[in-house]
């Protein structure tokens, strides 16, 4: 059976910003929502009634994909605590499905969103021409999952001497200028690649 609709629920408006105009170029014609919440604690303390409430209706060609920063937990324990959720409210997840019959996916932006900033950089200069072009080149960016001590904290201060968002990074304007010049195809961050492909498999079925 093909998907018809995806349900995203993320952890922070700068989330829903990026997505918004992410999903339609990878998605084609398949319809979305993205629905964002206070933050990351807000999500995983009302995600079990959310899946709860959408076991009690969900068509069988909808399908919910849960999308949370990694932050400093760990994470097999944080995507074990995901899958429990799931598995609580009665909803099959891709992990525990084993097989395309599922109706929740979860994925990680590690550490963060800004992390997938790092993974195309050119679309960061796109957005803020006077940042570095050698950026990428560095030890501490090269691999954007394992940039250490905070990525957006990072990517401010890299704006910020750049002379950028000089009383602190106001996420959900960068989140919209920064991903409207994103393709896809050229990201490095592992965690996009992850998510990315799960799209793609999610418009083949």
């Amino acid at each position: 059976m093909s998907v018809s609709h995806l349900e995203v629920l993320v952890e922070e408006p700068s989330m829903e910003a990026a997505l918004r105009l992410l999903l339609p170029r990878v998605l084609g014609d398949l319809s979305f929502g993205v629905y964002s919440h206070q933050c990351k604690d807000d999500l995983l303390k009302r995600l079990p009634e959310r899946l709860k409430g959408y076991s009690s209706w969900l068509p069988d060609d909808y399908r919910i994909v849960v999308v949370v920063d990694r932050d400093d937990d760990d994470c097999r324990t944080l995507k074990r605590r995901l899958e429990q959720m799931a598995d609580d409210a009665g909803l099959r997840s891709r992990t525990s499905a084993a097989g395309p019959f599922y109706q929740v996916v979860n994925r990680l932006a590690i550490e963060e969103l800004e992390a997938w900033y790092f993974g195309d950089w050119d679309a960061v200069r796109a957005a803020y021409p006077r940042v570095p072009e050698t950026i990428p080149k560095k030890t501490n960016y090269r691999d954007p999952d394992a940039i250490t001590g905070g990525t957006w904290e990072a990517f401010e201060r890299i704006l910020k001497r750049a002379g950028y968002f000089q009383t602190g990074l106001r996420k959900i304007e960068a989140a919209r200028a920064i991903a409207k010049h994103w393709q896809p195809e050229r990201n490095h961050s592992y965690s996009f690649r992850v998510f990315l492909d799960v799209l793609h498999e999610l418009t083949r079925t």
